[in-house]
């Protein structure tokens, strides 16, 4: 096997699979990226069993071979090098050497062989979109995910794909996201459960404008350009989120989002570090923020103008919850939606994108005052 390629572009390649390498394999062979000759191009794969990533980089290719390299050992001296041509030759043991005008090096590689195989995508269902909605969707719900392992379902991003729209949602049982896209559809309803880990990998690896989903019953493949994600979905019943979101929330507050966020993120600095409880004060055109640590005797209360013309209320809520939930909305004001101070306030941008409906839940906890 002989090829030669830029430095360059071999870095951005491996660079974009080396997410699924992981850092402390049980199988040596794990920790490598497989070179495979195509024609023009070299195709590598990296996977962890749950998740592979496939990438293309074009080469011009002398002898056809395949040969599994060490992957940071690799991508670190390549890294080194400025963008110059590399010449690699593997021998019919593996040993890997490549050279430049630097220098010469070589690696012990591994039999192609011995790599796991790629999960098979026959019979998928595809579905179509475009990257930037796509890496969207993935950066407003991956916040909320579940790191529960007794809640496997909620360790992942729930796709419920339909004919002319679909929703994205997360949970974590203290907050949830719902995104109802009309840029993601597919010719027959479909849903499933992917990782959040794959998902993070997804946002970094693809960058080509359009990109196709192909689900089946038990992988689901993200394919933008030259880079493939596939990943082992999440085989369980998603909860139905849908009757936990409030009907009934008549008590609306519009407030600028950043001064918000700011406040809040003072106010929680007093807050206890157990509980991470903040106060919101709901007064007419005014909300105040509040927090105590009484084992700190420390305390601290701010108050923003805002638009609320309801009856007077106080609730209470994880300050990094809160956070969260104000960090992952584009739009200049939010909007809250509350009823009684013991039940979840639903928070959504004032201005909703003509693709994209986002409502956003937040679970309140308990105050002294009502409690």
């Amino acid at each position: 096997m002989k090829f030669n390629v830029t430095s360059g572009e071999l870095v951005k390649s491996l660079s974009a699979v080396i997410g699924a390498v992981p850092n402390k394999a049980t199988l040596p062979i794990l920790e490598t990226v497989l070179f495979e000759t195509e024609d023009s191009r070299i195709k590598l794969s990296a996977s962890d069993l749950e998740v592979s990533i496939i990438e293309y980089v074009g080469a011009d290719v002398e002898t056809q071979g395949a040969v599994a390299v060490p992957a940071r050992r690799l991508l670190e001296t390549l890294r080194q090098l400025p963008d110059i041509p590399v010449t690699f030759e593997v021998d019919e043991r593996a040993q890997v050497r490549f050279r430049t005008d630097k220098g010469t090096y070589k690696l012990a590689g591994e039999k192609a062989e011995d790599f796991p195989d790629m999960p098979l995508l026959e019979d998928g269902k595809l579905i179509k979109t475009d990257t930037e909605s796509l890496k969207n969707a993935i950066k407003k719900t991956s916040f909320a995910v579940s790191s529960d392992d007794l809640r496997p379902a909620m360790m992942g991003v729930f796709f419920d794909i339909g004919e002319e729209e679909s929703r994205v949602v997360a949970t974590d049982g203290h907050r949830l996201v719902r995104l109802v896209r009309k840029d993601i559809s597919s010719s027959s309803p479909i849903s499933f459960i992917v990782p959040e880990k794959a998902l993070t990998l997804v946002g970094k690896a693809l960058d080509d404008a359009a990109c196709e989903m192909v689900v089946t019953v038990d992988h689901v493949s993200f394919q933008s350009g030259n880079t493939q994600v596939i990943t082992r979905l999440i085989n369980e019943q998603y909860p139905r989120y849908e009757s936990v979101i409030p009907r009934e929330n008549d008590k609306t507050l519009k407030i600028n989002r950043d001064q918000m966020l700011a406040t809040v993120k003072r106010v929680s600095v007093f807050s206890s570090s157990t509980t991470r409880q903040i106060r919101l004060e709901l007064k007419m055109d005014e909300i105040v923020i509040s927090a105590e640590d009484l084992d700190m005797s420390s305390e601290a209360k701010e108050s923003i103008p805002s638009e609320y013309s309801d009856e007077p209320m106080e609730i209470g809520f994880n300050a990094r919850y809160l956070m969260d939930v104000l960090n992952n909305i584009d739009d200049p004001e939010v909007v809250f939606e509350f009823s009684t101070p013991n039940r979840a306030g639903i928070v959504r941008p004032s201005v909703q994108d003509d693709e994209e409906e986002m409502l956003m839940l937040v679970m309140p906890v308990m105050l002294n005052t009502y409690g």
